[in-house]
């Protein structure tokens, strides 16, 4: 997505809590601990990948995107689909992605990167600042037609 900016990648995190895990400093029920929202969310408005799950390795990781921004009200925390997020990043401001990674197998679950989306990361597009350049020359005409 050309307006995708301020992406911020999990990997590390996720490869150190996998260390732990293999270093048996923490145990499967601690990573392993999906809810049944976000397995619902996987199930109906996740995208599958082809990459296994590294801790059970016999199911497809599954990624789930969660959208927030004061644009959005009552939708905000919802699970939306990949296609779908195009034609809100067109319409919104602006807003942020949360992308987390599910197995419905074993319900390991990890926050794999976070996004901000939105018509504010278009290069062209100056809809605050032309609102704002209007907004100010009204107030000086305003102020000139008081003084004379």
């Amino acid at each position: 997505m050309r307006t995708q900016r301020q992406v911020v990648d999990y990997s590390l995190q996720k490869r150190a809590v996998l260390r732990e895990l293999l270093a048996g400093r923490v145990g499967t029920y601690d990573v392993c601990d999906a809810s049944p929202y976000l397995k619902n969310a996987a199930r109906f408005h996740g995208e599958p990948t082809d990459r296994r799950c590294p801790i059970c390795r016999s199911e497809n990781l599954t990624l789930v995107h969660y959208i927030y921004g004061d644009e959005l009200k009552q939708s905000a925390g919802q699970a939306r689909t990949l296609t779908e997020l195009p034609v809100l990043a067109m319409t919104l401001r602006e807003f942020q992605v949360f992308v987390v990674e599910v197995c419905l197998g074993c319900d390991w679950n990890h926050l794999v990167e976070q996004y901000l989306l939105g018509r504010d990361g278009l290069a062209g597009d100056n809809d605050g600042a032309g609102e704002q350049d209007v907004a100010v020359e009204g107030a000086g005409r305003r102020r000139r037609e008081a003084q004379r």
